[in-house]
C-alpha cells in the first residue's frame, strides 16, 4: 500500500514540537518520505499511489503511546466506582476478574481497541491475563501492542512469563512483549528474586506497578526496610533499566535508582485522582533528565481511554501542587504522550515522522474551534485538544480510524452487543 499526505502541517518530534509544512509518503508500512512539498518534487520514480489524502493543512504527527493501560477492563467501566484502591482492587475487581474467559478478554480488547483510536492512540502497553486473545484481538484489528507480563501471587508462574517473552516476541510485527509482574505489594518475594534471575539471563528490562499509593511504599517499608524502588533494585531487577507505573510516592533516592538504571515513570494522573493515589512529582522528574511516559491506565479506574485528558491533568496537576504555572511545559507533555511512550514500550521505530520508521500517525482536525486561533499548535493540542479533533488513525500504513468510521475488521455494533451481553452474564455468576 503507497499513501501520500499532502497539504499537511507535520510535526515530526524528530527536535521538538516545531511544524513542518509538507507531506508524508508511506510504503508497505513504512513511512518513505516526510518533508516539504519542494523536497517532495525533487524525488525520482514516484510511485503510483494507491490513495493521495490532502489533508486541508490539519496536522500530522506519531501516534499517542498508551503506556500503561488494561485493556480488557473495559468491562468494569463503572461498575467498581468510588472506591479506595484496596477495597476497590480486592474487593470489586479481583473477584470478576476470576470470571473472564479468554474470549470475554476478546471482546472487550476490541472495545478498548475501538477507544484507542478515537484517542489517535497507535499502540498500548498492555497489562493483563489470557494474553493469547489480547495479542490475537490487536493483531486481526491490525492495531499495535506491547504485552506486558503481569505475574503475582494470585497467578501465573515464571516459567509461564518466560515462555510468553520467547512466544509473544515472535508473533508477529504488531505485537511484542516485556517482562513485568504486577507490584510488589502483590507478589512474595521468591516470586519477585525469580523475575530478577530471569531478567538477568535475558539482559531484559522490567516492568511493574510501583509506590502507586502511600499505603503500598509503607508496607514495603515494614516488610524489608526499603521502598518498592529500593527493594526491587537491591534484587537486581532492574540491571538492564524498565519501568514504573504510576510512581506517585517516590523519594529522591527512588528518583535517582530511576536515572541511574533507566527506568522509565509512567504517570496515570487519572487514575490516581479518582483513586485518591496523589499527584506524581513529574516536574522534579523531567528536571532529573527521568525518561517519562503517559499512560490512562484501565478503563475500571479511569474510565475512559483518552490521552488528551491524560495529557491536560498531568501538566495542570504540576502547575497547581508546586505551585508554578510554568511547570510541565505544554512541549514536554506531548512529547511524553508520543515519542516518550514509544521509546518507554521498546518502540523505537514508532518514536516519529522520518524516513524509514513505522507509520505509525494520526491526522488532527485543526479545522473545529477548539483548535483557533493557531498561536502555537503543541499548546492547542495539549490544552485545549480532545477527541473530537481525531481525524485519522493510521497503524502501520493501515487507516483503522476515519471520520469516524472504524476499519479493524469486525463490527463495532457488534463490539457493543458482546460487551453488555457478557458483563450481564458475569454478573448474575
Amino acid at each position: 500500500m503507497k499513501t501520500r499526505i499532502y497539504n499537511a502541517k507535520i510535526i515530526t518530534m524528530v527536535k521538538g514540537t516545531g511544524i513542518l509544512e509538507g507531506e508524508v509518503h508511506i510504503k508497505d508500512g513504512r513511512i518513505s518520505f516526510a518533508g516539504t512539498k519542494e523536497e517532495a518534487g525533487q524525488i525520482k520514480d514516484t510511485p503510483v499511489w494507491d490513495r493521495e489524502i490532502d489533508a486541508c493543512g490539519n496536522i500530522i504527527m506519531p501516534g499517542f503511546k498508551d503506556a500503561h493501560t488494561h485493556s480488557a477492563m473495559t468491562f468494569l467501566r463503572s461498575y467498581a466506582d468510588d472506591l479506595p484502591l484496596k477495597e476497590w482492587l480486592y474487593n470489586r475487581v479481583f473477584p470478576m476478574e476470576a470470571k473472564l474467559t479468554e474470549e470475554d478478554i476478546l471482546w472487550y480488547s476490541r472495545l478498548a481497541i475501538l477507544e484507542y483510536l478515537t484517542s489517535g492512540i497507535t499502540a498500548n502497553f498492555d497489562m493483563y491475563m489470557k494474553n493469547e486473545a489480547n495479542a490475537k484481538a490487536s493483531e486481526e484489528a491490525g492495531f499495535r501492542t506491547v504485552l506486558c507480563g503481569s505475574i503475582n501471587d494470585f497467578g501465573g508462574t515464571v516459567e509461564e512469563i518466560e515462555a510468553e517473552y520467547k512466544h509473544f516476541n515472535n508473533y508477529g510485527s504488531l505485537i511484542s512483549y516485556k517482562l513485568g509482574f504486577h507490584a510488589e505489594y502483590t507478589t512474595k518475594r521468591e516470586i519477585l528474586e525469580q523475575m530478577a534471575a530471569l531478567a538477568e539471563k535475558y539482559k531484559a528490562p522490567v516492568y511493574t506497578h510501583n509506590s502507586e499509593t502511600m499505603e503500598e511504599v509503607q508496607g514495603c517499608i515494614e516488610r524489608y526496610g526499603m521502598t518498592p524502588t529500593e527493594f526491587l533494585d537491591s534484587i537486581g531487577m532492574f540491571n538492564y533499566g524498565g519501568g514504573g507505573f504510576h510512581c506517585v510516592h517516590m523519594t529522591d533516592k527512588d528518583l535517582n535508582i530511576c536515572k541511574e538504571k533507566n527506568i522509565w515513570i509512567v504517570t496515570n494522573p487519572a487514575s490516581n485522582l479518582k483513586l485518591a493515589s496523589g499527584i506524581a512529582p513529574v516536574q522534579k522528574m523531567l528536571d532529573m533528565g527521568i525518561g517519562l511516559a503517559i499512560g490512562t491506565d484501565g478503563a475500571a479506574s479511569n474510565n475512559c481511554l483518552d490521552m488528551f485528558r491524560e495529557m491536560f491533568l498531568t501538566t495542570a496537576l504540576q502547575k497547581v501542587s508546586i505551585p508554578d504555572a510554568s511547570a510541565a511545559d505544554a512541549s514536554d507533555i506531548l512529547y511524553m504522550a508520543t515519542s516518550g511512550g514509544a521509546l518507554a514500550m521498546g518502540l523505537t521505530d514508532c518514536d516519529t515522522i522520518e524516513e524509514g520508521k513505522c507509520a505509525d500517525l494520526i491526522m488532527l482536525d485543526l479545522h473545529q474551534p477548539n483548535m483557533q486561533p493557531l498561536n502555537n499548535i503543541a499548546k492547542n493540542i495539549v490544552y485545549s485538544g480532545s477527541k473530537q479533533n481525531v481525524k485519522m488513525t493510521m497503524v502501520a500504513g493501515k487507516i483503522l480510524y476515519e471520520d469516524g468510521k472504524f476499519n479493524i475488521g469486525t463490527d463495532a455494533e457488534e463490539i457493543y452487543a458482546q460487551a453488555n451481553e457478557r458483563i450481564e452474564r458475569m454478573k448474575r455468576q
